[in-house]
């Protein structure tokens, strides 16, 4: 490392990215940028600029020059006021919430960057490192993060951490005693992350929403049930061993095609289910990724017979799609009949389907 005190700093005006006075700072950087497009930066211009902003929302000077710095860093508007990210506009207009968190995903994703400022700017993107470390390694864990900040990014070539790589740094933080002394700096990137899209902390972790969900369960809230790894690997072997003695190949049990990646699909859902039915193959179906989510999610079903059964979320065209599709009386014993009840019953149409 450069220096024992090189670490990525992320300022912290705002934590509520929804908030009145994130939106209307955010709104007057945007319209003074445009404004002033043809000119130069300067100090005179920076300080113009935070006059506006504290005629427009009362913040006093420091806080408005903290909350610029952020602005900066979070990649909504560029070093030296020159510009701003192409969907900033998008995320003051947003009519939703939900929309403006896929939006700022996007932005801190594609354009954050710690090491910048308003007169400094830098070509580092410690997110979207941070995020391909997570790629690469499927979980993320408090200390890994927390070892991620003191990384100079810039000397990875290949842009991510592997797990080795993240352990080596685990030790230089913990030498460091970096989480001790810069506390605010792992907070503010901790509320960072947990604003961002399709990512989820599960106690002390962070994931992708979908992968924490076949590995918890769908409702994240419920009491979590950890998944015996190997236990899993042998329920999912059980299926595929199934589907490849009755079709040929481990194939999708209801499109009947070998895709490259299938899911173990269970059908009274692990979370729900006791350590018996959890590593039942008969609590099970191989499904597509397609399928899959939208059996977990409860958009569809099956009769007994194996008809596929149609959420009314669900739009006409997919049932069109689908409506030839069904589950072969072959995987239908009645252990399994028994776990499609329990899934029209408390699943089918109830979940996010509902």
């Amino acid at each position: 490392m450069k220096t024992y005190e090189d670490y990525w700093r992320l300022t912290n005006a705002f934590t509520d990215y929804n908030g009145s006075n994130f939106l209307t700072a955010l709104t007057t950087c945007v319209e003074f940028i445009d404004e002033f497009q043809g000119e130069a930066y300067s100090e005179k211009k920076y300080a113009r600029l935070q006059n506006r902003i504290q005629n427009q929302s009362g913040l006093n000077l420091i806080s408005i020059r903290k909350a610029i710095n952020q602005l900066v860093k979070m990649g909504f508007i560029n070093s030296f006021l020159a510009s701003y990210n192409f969907d900033s506009v998008e995320y003051i207009q947003a009519k939703t919430n939900k929309k403006r968190k896929s939006l700022l995903s996007k932005i801190i994703y594609s354009n954050a960057s710690f090491n910048r400022s308003v007169n400094e700017d830098s070509p580092l993107h410690q997110i979207n490192f941070l995020i391909k470390t997570l790629i690469e390694n499927g979980k993320i864990s408090k200390e890994e993060i927390i070892a991620l900040m003191i990384v100079e990014i810039d000397t990875i070539t290949k842009g991510y951490l592997n797990a080795q790589e993240l352990a080596i740094y685990v030790q230089k933080a913990r030498e460091m005693d970096f989480i001790e002394r810069k506390y605010n700096q792992v907070r503010y990137l901790y509320n960072l992350l947990k604003k961002l899209d399709d990512l989820v902390f599960v106690e002390e972790d962070l994931y992708f929403e979908e992968d924490a969900k076949m590995i918890f369960g769908d409702d994240l809230k419920d009491e979590r049930r950890v998944r015996d790894p190997y236990l899993h690997r042998l329920y999912k072997n059980q299926l595929k061993e199934e589907s490849a003695f009755i079709l040929g190949d481990a194939k999708c049990m209801v499109e009947k095609l070998a895709y490259p990646v299938l899911i173990a699909s269970h059908i009274k859902p692990f979370i729900k289910s006791d350590d018996n039915e959890a590593y039942d193959a008969n609590n099970g179906i191989l499904l597509s990724k397609n399928m899959d989510s939208l059996f977990d999610l409860g958009y569809i079903s099956f009769e007994n017979t194996g008809k596929i059964l149609f959420s009314e979320k669900i739009s006409t065209d997919v049932k069109d799609f689908l409506a030839n599709y069904h589950l072969d009386s072959v995987f239908l014993n009645e252990k399994r009949i028994s776990y499609l009840v329990y899934h029209r019953k408390e699943v089918f149409n109830k979940k996010y389907a509902a």
